[in-house]
């Protein structure tokens, strides 16, 4: 949409432990990213090394941006550029903090915030697999084409977005989620505790028997791998279970709002192991209180990584029917189908698209609107 957009957006990547800051034009970034740590504990501190690091980024520009735009992770009043609430990573906000009208008193420039998954999914929907997708069909020579799009991100959290009709739905009060969804094995827990690095963590303890362990996801994966000393079965098993839990919650959304799905973030390196438990979810079999069988979702789900599912979901199961009365035909196809993939450009580029993306797009209603 702003490909060839001239304009320069200030972005932040506002992580609990580091600020990345950076600017956009073009849907590229144009200077070296700037990181400093977050200092999210102190609110003083916090919001002077952000003015700090967007001082910096600014002295770099050969013009003037026209807005700041960037992601915020957990809940808050991102309308009105407010963060609060429960924020495990920000601590000094929880009490509310008017981060947008004090960054647009302190730049003089429109200053834009929304959530992280939000933005994720915008910029997926904009210049990532969305896209790429569609004019794949076009190649392959397939009348589907797609408009709504839900994006995950497998982290510290479990983030979602969601792009309806290429448009980012905020929702009405800002809280488009998922982390509170029911866990699948655990109704009584909330889902994100079994879609997170913590999860991992925690069941690989169970499992292996080794409470104590230093482990990261990256080296359960490694020892799911055989490349590392532990217990394999459970690591493997810590990536399914993680798997099936997010699949079952990405079932039902997928169900209520018949989207894509696109998943990034920084456990996708492990997703061989936790994409066939995932893909399980989707492909999963509800019954009737006669015993009747019916799928999970209505839609097919395919794995669209995979290039032999993808010309299967391109395809479907399309016929020539008679139109009654004549002897004309028309082509009919009975299969509804969805798809899952990892993110090409990464959580952080798609996250910085959907920002850049955004910021303009609210600019250019604005200017509409005065006219």
């Amino acid at each position: 949409m702003y490909k060839f957009d001239k304009r320069i957006v200030i972005t932040l990547d506002a992580g609990g432990t580091n600020f990345v800051f950076g600017a956009m034009q073009s849907n590229d970034f144009i200077v070296d990213p700037i990181t400093m740590p977050s200092n999210a504990q102190d609110l003083d501190l916090c919001l002077s090394t952000m003015v700090k690091g967007f001082e910096q980024i600014i002295s770099k520009l050969d013009q003037p941006p026209v807005a700041i735009s960037f992601a915020f992770p957990g809940p808050a009043d991102y309308l009105h550029g407010i963060i609060g609430g429960y924020l495990p990573n920000f601590p000094s906000f929880r009490n509310g903090v008017a981060l947008g009208p004090f960054l647009e008193e302190k730049f003089g420039i429109p200053v834009y915030i929304n959530n992280d998954g939000d933005l994720f999914a915008f910029g997926e929907a904009i210049g990532g697999v969305l896209p790429e997708i569609n004019a794949k069909l076009t190649e392959l020579g397939s009348t589907r084409r797609y408009t709504n799009l839900l994006g995950y991100t497998f982290g510290t959290g479990f983030g979602m977005g969601m792009v309806i009709d290429n448009h980012l739905n905020r929702g009405n009060n800002s809280a488009v989620e998922t982390f509170c969804l029911r866990h699948k094995n655990h109704p009584e827990v909330f889902v994100e505790e079994g879609v997170a690095i913590r999860a991992i963590k925690r069941v690989y303890a169970e499992l292996s028997g080794d409470i104590n362990h230093e482990y990261q996801p990256k080296d359960i994966c490694e020892i799911a791998e055989g490349k590392r000393p532990g217990n394999q079965e459970a690591a493997i098993k810590a990536f399914e279970e993680f798997g099936e839990v997010a699949g079952d919650a990405i079932a039902t959304a997928v169900t209520l709002t018949d989207s894509l799905v696109v998943i990034g973030g920084g456990l996708t390196g492990a997703s061989k192991f936790f994409m066939p438990s995932l893909m399980k979810q989707l492909r999963g079999v509800l019954h009737s209180i006669s015993g009747e069988e019916i799928p999970r979702m209505p839609e097919k789900a395919f794995l669209l990584d995979d290039e032999d599912e993808f010309a299967q979901f391109a395809h479907g199961a399309a016929r020539p029917i008679k139109v009654y009365g004549s002897d004309k035909t028309v082509i009919y196809d009975p299969m509804k189908a969805t798809g899952v993939a990892i993110s090409k450009i990464g959580a952080s580029k798609a996250i910085s698209i959907g920002a850049y993306s955004f910021a303009l797009a609210m600019l250019d209603a604005l200017e509409s609107i005065e006219e």
